[in-house]
């Protein structure tokens, strides 16, 4: 079997950690970057959703939204975030 190296790319990305607050339960918030906060019944926010290339996916407070070289936007755990890429100056 051929082996491969994945293209060195440079891509944006943020945290997400939002600050927590008291909202109404089954609201959702599009934030800044495109996750939809959602919260629970006890008005706490419960988890977020984004809408990425293979549909709506979880995103959980620590991890990564990572833009993509097309703009599209991704949730990455923490701990494959920080074996796959490095920051760069």
């Amino acid at each position: 079997m051929a082996q491969y190296r994945k293209k060195p790319i440079i891509i944006e990305a943020e945290r997400w950690n939002p600050e927590s607050f008291h909202q109404w339960p089954g609201a959702s918030i599009p934030d800044n970057v495109g996750v939809i906060w959602c919260f629970g019944p006890d008005n706490q926010l419960a988890f977020g959703t984004i809408e990425t290339p293979e549909g709506k996916m979880i995103v959980e407070r620590g991890d990564w939204i990572v833009t993509g070289i097309k703009g599209e936007k991704y949730p990455v755990k923490p701990d494959i975030f920080e074996s796959t890429y490095e920051k760069i100056d």
